[in-house]
């Protein structure tokens, strides 16, 4: 999934434990797409967008840390 730049970072924990959470995110990102386009009820589509929008924040800033271990 992601190009490591240095031989080091391959063993970091914390780096594998960023990877690590970057999996899950995504998984529960493409869930809460599928409950979004299957939400009917209007208070589903309102904790289906919040929802959507606290893991596409969370992803966005996973993404940055793995970034800048990545420069490191």
């Amino acid at each position: 999934m992601f190009v490591l730049t240095k031989e080091s970072s391959k063993k970091d924990p914390h780096y594998l434990l960023l990877l690590d959470n970057i999996r899950q995110t995504k998984r529960e990102l493409d869930a809460a797409y599928a409950n979004f386009e299957h939400a009917v009820e209007p208070d589903l589509i309102d904790s289906s967008i919040y929802e959507l929008n606290a893991l596409q924040l969370r992803y966005k800033f996973l993404l940055g840390c793995v970034k800048q271990f990545e420069e490191v």
